[in-house]
């Protein structure tokens, strides 16, 4: 059975059996928080319960590393529409130790990119358009500084409100104890 078809067949009965009840909230985080977090599978249960949260509470982006990359890109608009349209009245960036962005290779994983069947010809037509896959596909070498970086993305945008404090946080996926980074009750925004 495919992973899909496993799928289909759990929310059958999920929804059968009335199970989404128990997740049933509003679409308003009630702790007025937006959360930048890693994709890293070790975080989707460990994050929520580390931090006291629960359904409801507040909105999750998730991307690789937890990072903000460019200050127009999706995850920024992701937040943005959490400030002024979900009433978030805080950010929080939690990268997490052991990530794989800190140990990402550009240049192997473009080998498996064309090892996968993609054709160098169109990696070729990416980087002569300008693109820098090298560039795109970069990591980081230090999580705490990434996260810094990632809150000062965000702290520093200019449609970002200047009374929404942007926090960052470190999280081990083993024990889920959380290292502050950056507290951005005391941090003076850039007007």
């Amino acid at each position: 059975m495919s992973i899909l078809d496993e799928i289909l067949q759990h929310n059958k009965l999920f929804v059968e059996e009335r199970e989404y009840e128990k997740y049933q909230t509003s679409k308003f985080p009630e702790k007025k928080l937006v959360i930048l977090s890693c994709m890293d599978t070790r975080l989707v249960e460990l994050l929520p319960q580390a931090m006291n949260l629960k359904n409801g509470d507040v909105k999750i982006v998730k991307n690789a590393g937890a990072i903000v990359s460019h200050p127009f890109g999706s995850i920024m608009r992701s937040i943005l529409v959490a400030v002024y349209e979900l009433n978030a009245d805080e950010v929080c960036v939690v990268g997490h130790r052991e990530c794989g962005m800190s140990s990402i290779n550009s240049e192997q994983l473009l080998k498996k990119i064309v090892d996968r069947g993609v054709p160098q010809d169109k990696i070729d037509t990416l980087k002569y358009s300008g693109i820098n896959l090298h560039k795109w596909f970069r990591g980081f070498d230090d999580v705490e500084e990434s996260v810094r970086h990632s809150v000062e993305m965000v702290s520093n945008h200019p449609l970002l409100p200047a009374d929404i404090p942007v926090h960052g946080l470190v999280i081990d996926p083993a024990t889920g104890q959380l290292d502050l980074v950056v507290n951005g009750y005391e941090v003076e925004k850039n007007s």
